[in-house]
């Protein structure tokens, strides 16, 4: 599966552009370029806005009043545009799970629909970090484990995003994948880590066509991400031919003038490092005068080539935000995004003999779609476990309790005939580190409006359930009936304390606006659950990377993930890719061939089972690993089949050769030798064969 781009501009339109750039900038003074080079009057409009993220959109650089050039004006995602009452769809880590580029591809463009109808032009809805631990508190904003995963998808709501003529920004470049320490951690990073596994998703987006780089608060082998030459400058354009703009994440995204030169073209929200003291520094001479050309000829070629093209709507009226057609895009994810993970037979629970069922747990009852930081989402409205099933079942067949008194939640379980716990976490054990509202300088008081003292969110302290909702699962268990838990979180949790005490269990995510009425549906059979783990469940917190959410310097290197146990011969509790279903699945006939330079791969999957039911078919390849140690095998294609019963459907990749090389020193090497082929169901449940490159 490769990703959707963007069609490229005619030269005409390109011709056209760049001598309106010209016209712009010789016009300019040098002042006036250097006020492009950052974003304006963010914190007095937080003031204004009683200190609510996204009340407005914000001005985060370009723009000149005397030259009639409009600014480019920021709302930031990625569960949704985080303006007014927009669509919220589930997490980026639930919609990760779907493995569905095509519905992301749609996500993203109705986040483009939205965030036009609401007087943006420039969207932070892309990220994609690599999830290297699942303790770090902004998982539930990022697509996965996986680089290739990451790459798709993003490169999906990218272009969906673009295609309304917004200015997507992929975030955030690079290594962050810890948030307490985000502001002061060092990242240290070998060529071949950095390389093979924490910067191809960026390089994927961007070759897609994404007009924007946002950098990370994070430093990477001794220098801060936003004034780093060597990723801004040396990787992003000297090797990847990266022609947009690079900005600054809000706040403490850089710390001194020569960021612009490094390669940083705007900083956000404020001018608190750029600004007077860029214009001092290039008339001193510290600066030379073609950096802040260079950047601002980035800046206005990226705008511009936006600003020409056609839209594909005649008009983006208010009536587009939430609309139903969203809405519904909504529910398919939330439908698709549950990955079901054990189930000994009571799944589908059937209304005939279910007439009473408790539903127990705070979780059950609380609008809980995910962190309250920047990427928070206000919809119009929310449907909780608890209000879907009752939708579904009626009111008086739906008892709840809850955690805090568990003789009623015994109760209540006694009384019915099946048991849901909603369990797992909300913005206050998971999600952006926040003082106040908006985190800006998390544990360190920022150059800006004061915030408060109380934090939430953060990385987590530990992967299991709080105890006292393992005690009300035991609490449901006991009552002899049998008991489906809902995990509600933004990656891995640890099953091992409580698995023997439930019958099933779910991982429903942060679902977002609809996600009750999807857990309903899915529960009771209306929905068969295909979604797929986009990271690894061990057995053992050990068998994760090491995790210190308080480091002040850590080294990543190749190994996390499904390609760590598998490398150490650890069996995951769940493997990356597992997810399980109402129907089964049969596969064989797997064939590859190399063709050019690509390895051509197909797989017949058939439907063994009695309901109709979509399978994510994953192509992994195992390179040699004679001339440099690789994993055993690595993701590198993934379809979503939808299959009757009885149906067979043939899956087909195609992995360019490319995709599987090391880094040899500064460059590339194609390793020949046997490839080892897989394609199955989950990176534990595959079929093999081998090709010769």
């Amino acid at each position: 599966m490769t990703a959707p781009t963007l069609p490229p501009q005619s030269t005409e339109t390109q011709q056209t552009v760049a001598a309106e750039v010209e016209a712009l900038l010789a016009q300019m003074t040098l002042a006036e370029k250097v006020e492009m080079m950052s974003g304006q009057g963010f914190f007095t409009a937080l003031q204004e806005d009683n200190r609510v993220w996204g009340a407005r959109p914000y001005r985060a650089g370009s723009g000149n009043a005397r030259l009639g050039l409009s600014p480019l004006w920021f709302t930031d995602g990625p569960r949704g545009v985080t303006r007014g009452s927009s669509t919220c769809f589930p997490c980026t880590m639930a919609r990760g799970a779907t493995f569905d580029a095509d519905l992301e591809l749609r996500i993203g463009e109705a986040m483009g629909i939205e965030a036009r109808a609401q007087d943006c032009n420039f969207s932070g809805a892309v990220c994609i970090n690599l999830l290297r631990h699942p303790a770090w508190g902004r998982a539930q904003e990022t697509y996965g484990e996986d680089p290739w995963h990451l790459g798709v998808m993003g490169a999906a709501m990218g272009t969906g995003i673009q295609t309304h003529n917004i200015i997507a920004t992929v975030k955030h470049f690079a290594l962050n994948s810890m948030e307490n320490a985000r502001f002061k951690v060092n990242v240290l990073a070998d060529e071949r880590a950095l390389h093979e596994v924490y910067l191809p998703h960026f390089k994927h987006c961007l070759d897609a066509g994404i007009a924007s780089v946002m950098t990370s608060y994070n430093k990477v082998n001794g220098e801060y991400c936003g004034q780093d030459r060597v990723l801004l400058t040396e990787i992003l354009r000297d090797e990847w031919k990266f022609e947009g703009f690079v900005h600054s994440d809000w706040v403490r995204g850089v710390y001194k003038v020569y960021g612009a030169s490094a390669g940083l073209d705007i900083e956000n929200p404020e001018p608190l490092v750029f600004g007077e003291r860029l214009v001092t520094a290039v008339e001193e001479g510290l600066v030379e005068p073609y950096v802040v050309d260079r950047a601002c000829r980035r800046i206005l070629t990226t705008q511009l080539t936006f600003a020409r093209r056609e839209d594909p709507l005649p008009a983006y009226g208010k009536e587009l935000i939430a609309c139903d057609a969203h809405r519904a895009l909504a529910l398919e994810a939330a439908r698709k995004c549950a990955v079901l993970l054990e189930n000994d037979g009571i799944l589908p629970l059937s209304r005939e003999k279910i007439r009473k069922l408790a539903v127990l747990g705070v979780l059950a009852a609380l609008e809980n779609t995910g962190d309250n930081g920047s990427s928070r989402v206000r919809p119009p409205y929310i449907v909780t476990p608890l209000e879907g099933l009752r939708a579904m079942l009626g009111e008086e067949a739906v008892l709840h309790a809850d955690e805090s008194d568990l003789e009623a939640a015994r109760a209540a379980a006694d009384a019915s005939d099946a048991v849901l716990v909603v369990a797992g976490y909300t913005a206050k054990e998971e999600g952006e580190y926040i003082l106040g509202d908006i985190a800006l300088g998390a544990d360190k008081k920022p150059r800006g409006p004061s915030l408060s003292p109380t934090p939430i969110g953060g990385d987590r302290v530990g992967l299991t359930l709080p105890e006292a909702q393992v005690a009300l699962i035991r609490a449901a268990a006991s009552s002899g009936k049998p008991v489906v838990v809902a995990i509600v979180a933004g990656s891995a949790v640890m099953v091992e304390e409580w698995r023997g005490d439930a019958n099933a269990i779910l991982m429903s995510f942060y679902a977002g606006m609809e996600g009750g009425t999807a857990l309903a549906e899915v529960l009771f059979g209306d929905v068969c659950p295909s979604g797929k783990l986009p990271f690894t469940v061990a057995r053992d917190a050990a068998h994760y990377p090491f995790f210190d959410r308080d480091a002040e310097e850590i080294t990543y290197d190749l190994w996390h993930g499904y390609t760590k146990l598998e490398r150490e011969g650890i069996a995951p509790r769940y493997a990356f890719g597992h997810g399980l279903s109402y129907a089964t699945f049969a596969y064989s006939a797997l064939n590859a061939r190399v063709a050019g330079d690509a390895i051509e791969v197909s797989v017949a999957v058939r439907n063994t089972g009695d309901v109709a039911a979509d399978e994510v078919v994953q192509c992994y390849i195992g390179a040699p690993g004679v001339e440099a140690e690789r994993a055993v095998k690595q993701l590198r294609g993934f379809a979503r089949v939808s299959l009757a019963p009885g149906e067979t459907a043939i899956a087909r990749f195609t992995v360019a050769l490319d995709t599987m090389r090391w880094r040899a020193g500064r460059g590339w090497r194609l390793e020949p030798g046997t490839y080892r082929v897989y394609a199955g169901g989950s990176s534990a449940a595959c079929l093999q064969t081998s090709v010769e490159v």
